[in-house]
Parts: C-alpha cells; structure tokens; sequence
C-alpha cells in the first residue's frame, strides 16, 4: 500500500510513503493549466502501482480533478488544508508568514528525506517540501506512524 499526497496546483508538488510510513519519493511538475493537468493526472495515479491512498492539500477546480481520479481508482481520499497539517509540525510562530511557514517546510521536509533514506534533493521547491509535510502529518494521521519520528522533530 501506498499514500500519494499532493499539494495542489498547477505546479503541483507530490510525495510518495510507503506502508511504513517511510518517503518513498518526492517530486514538483508544473502542468502549465488545467487541461493538461487534467490530462496528465490519470497518468500519474497510475505510476503508482500499489497506491491505497491520496491526500490532497487545497480546493476548487484542481481537486475536483484529482477527486474524480480518486474516485474512478477506488481510492482512500483525504483531503486537508495547509492550516490543519501545519497545526500539526509547526510551531505557532513559524506560520506567522506564508514565507516563513514555507522555509520551515523545507528544512522539515530535508528531515524527513534524510530519516526516510530517501535520494537527496539537488533542489527542492516549496510544493515538493509541502507535499513530503502533508504525506507525513497523513500517515501519522492514518495510524502508518505511530508518531513523528523524533529525528525529524526539531531540536
């Protein structure tokens, strides 16, 4: 089983964890519209041979579009707001700011890279850091972790 999070968006930002809550991979595609991501979201779902579940960041047109493929899949949906997952990982002052939320997310997420033995990023946009976030507050949400790894936490 597999869990594809997503942070929404034309470019969109996605990470993969595997059953034992472990970042699998992690990646930023930019569809450049709608319809092409329309287009290319089937193909993506389907890359993922063993996935069981898909957790979505955001609203409106482009979730309707990851929905419906959740949907036609047969897949476990959640579906969250940057807000809720970063009640979870960040502190209160750290999300003060779009910007400062975003820079935290990315050295977060640098963390969960390097507990998860996942291949180091030669960049690393903020969609990509966001969605290996949302993956990881998902699968402590869905009982895959039973907590944050205390690596990843900060010290």
């Amino acid at each position: 089983m597999s869990l594809l999070a997503v942070d929404l968006g034309i470019r969109t930002g996605f990470a993969c964890y595997n059953r034992e809550g472990k970042l699998v991979w992690y990646r930023s595609h930019n569809y450049g519209s709608l319809a092409r991501l329309r287009k290319g979201s089937s193909g993506q779902l389907a890359e993922i041979s063993d996935l069981s579940v898909l957790v979505l960041e955001g609203g409106g047109q482009i979730a309707d579009v990851w929905e419906r493929e959740a949907t036609r899949r047969d897949l476990e949906l959640i579906r969250t707001s940057a807000e809720v997952w970063r009640a979870t990982l960040l502190y209160a002052r750290e999300q003060r700011t779009g910007e400062q939320a975003k820079a935290v997310a990315d050295e977060l997420a640098r963390r969960v890279i390097e507990w998860s033995d996942a291949p180091r990023p030669t960049s690393l946009r903020h969609d990509a850091a966001e969605a290996i976030l949302l993956g990881l507050w998902a699968v402590v949400q869905l009982g895959w972790l039973a907590a944050i790894p205390p690596e990843v936490r900060r010290r």
